[in-house]
């Protein structure tokens, strides 16, 4: 006998209600260890919990552009003059650091694909250093298993983060100093609220219309920086929708794990986590070069050639006598860069090894 609808629309909502409160007390528990990422993670990890469990809830599409958009807006409000003058005044020293970290991460990920721990050039996805959540987004634009690629995206930003506050504490001493309390309904700007919407909302149907991978994300970077930087717009976006747009794209990342891709991250997670901690251990090379030949302080240099976890490492420069604005222009210059060639160089990696294997095979 089939399921009445009210029966049905009953099952979900008691679902939904399960995935909001375990994805709050995972929240609550990331945050807690000083964990960063902990409003998408908790949401996603809340989802694959359920996913292993047989239960499936799906995020609308719509609803999950928007968010993209938003994420998107974000990244477009760090972008700002004084980050991109850092970068032109320092530009060779920052093409190299940038140039070694995005080599040394590729050969990693290569390596992955080559032993078989991830299928594809999903490991290049996986591996490519910064902008976690940019990466899961364009590697499902893509037709990548944009799962595997998350599993190993947000393991290294939690590697990343333990080892860059393990580093500062040896420079700086962070015992009594308190996180900023957040005010999550502070007070709105509302012109400049619609005009962060209308950047979100053109962007997501600009994207789609036009057809190109990843648009609604890409779209409001490109979009909201320029608007930003010339005077025409002041993006806001209150906290508390930064965190539901997080948790829409967590719930949607997490909910399209299935078991049996579950079964091959666990598989993997060894040697994954021996590729993270290899790139962070090379990146910390990339530091003591910059040390020795830039004339960069140690700490400085560190968070600066970390790979990836730009929100942690801001949070962990604010509070150390470090220069913020170089740490994270390089990190933005990173960002920037990967994003723009991340598609180009998982494609030219796929077809040398395509190549290879043919020539293998012949």
């Amino acid at each position: 006998m089939d399921e009445s609808a009210p029966a049905r629309g009953a099952r979900l909502m008691l679902r939904w209600i399960v995935l909001l409160a375990l994805s709050v007390a995972l929240v609550a528990a990331l945050e807690a260890l000083d964990l960063p990422a902990a409003p998408l993670l908790g949401p996603m990890i809340a989802a694959v919990l359920l996913v292993a469990a047989n239960v499936s809830v799906r995020v609308p599409v719509q609803p999950y552009y928007l968010a993209q958009a938003v994420v998107g807006c974000m990244i477009a409000r760090s972008m700002t003059t004084t980050i991109m003058t850092e970068m032109a005044h320092d530009w060779p020293v920052f093409i190299a650091a940038v140039g070694s970290v995005i080599v040394a991460s590729n050969l990693l990920g290569w390596l992955l694909a080559r032993l078989g721990v991830l299928p594809g050039t999903t490991a290049i996805w996986g591996a490519s250093p910064g902008a976690a959540t940019a990466m899961v987004l364009m590697s499902e634009a893509q037709g990548e298993d944009f799962r595997l690629v998350a599993f190993m995206q947000y393991l290294r930003v939690v590697f990343v983060a333990v080892a860059a506050s393990a580093v500062a504490r040896l420079w700086v001493d962070t015992s009594g100093v308190e996180p900023a309390p957040v005010t999550w309904f502070p007070p709105v700007a509302w012109l400049s609220f619609a005009e962060t919407l209308a950047i979100a909302v053109v962007g997501v149907l600009a994207g789609r219309l036009l057809r190109i991978p990843a648009g609604p994300l890409l779209l409001p970077i490109a979009l909201g920086a320029i608007l930003q930087n010339v005077g025409l717009v002041t993006i806001e976006l209150p906290p508390w929708l930064l965190v539901l747009s997080y948790a829409l794209v967590g719930w949607s990342i997490g909910s399209r794990f299935t078991r049996p891709i579950l079964r091959h991250a666990a598989h993997a997670l060894p040697k994954v986590a021996l590729a993270i901690t290899t790139l962070i251990v090379v990146c910390g090379g990339f530091a003591v070069l910059l040390v020795v030949f830039a004339d960069v302080d140690p700490l400085t240099a560190y968070l600066a050639t970390s790979p990836g976890g730009a929100d942690s490492v801001a949070i962990i420069a604010a509070s150390s006598n470090v220069d913020m604005s170089f740490v994270m222009a390089l990190q933005m210059a990173r960002f920037i860069i990967v994003m723009l060639t991340g598609p180009a160089i998982a494609k030219f990696i796929a077809g040398r090894m395509k190549r290879s294997a043919e020539a293998d095979a012949g």
